[in-house]
């Protein structure tokens, strides 16, 4: 069985090389989808009773982890050093440091890894991981998969 559910965040990035518009500093609403599988709970009394997990769980997770962490943040390349110089001559700005450049990619890739660690098969229901697909505009996405 599998599940999904979303959240949605606002950040900021550039992609320094980038041939167009997007080598310059800007912000997207983006939406994050979290698919995870494994075997319906079946333990008499228990909250999670019938379900893979619940899913205030699934997103409690999801928002420490990934979203509450990136969200009003401006994503930076490590690398990207002049973007960093002026970040950090800004009091208290929220800066999110990326080992590789934030593209959507990037991101769904970070964020599946910092989020598989996390999705634990607490009761013994096979739980995994399965995707994570991030929506940097309505109609443009990437998946990041098992």
């Amino acid at each position: 069985m599998q599940i999904t559910t979303r959240l949605e965040f606002d950040a900021g990035h550039r992609i320094p090389d980038h041939k167009s518009q997007c080598r310059n500093l800007h912000g997207h609403r983006y939406a994050i989808e979290i698919t995870l599988s494994g075997d319906i709970i079946q333990q008499d009394h228990a909250s999670e009773n019938g379900m893979v997990m619940d899913f205030s769980d699934v997103k409690k997770i999801a928002r420490e982890t990934v979203v509450d962490v990136w969200d009003h943040a401006f994503i930076v390349y490590l690398g990207d050093q002049v973007v960093l110089d002026f970040l950090n001559s800004l009091p208290s700005h929220k800066t999110v440091i990326f080992p590789t450049i934030p593209t959507a990619e990037n991101m769904a890739s970070e964020a599946f890894r910092l989020l598989k660690a996390q999705y634990k098969d607490v009761y013994g229901n096979h739980l995994t991981l399965e995707r994570v697909r991030l929506y940097e505009t309505p109609n443009s996405w990437t998946d990041a998969v098992r």
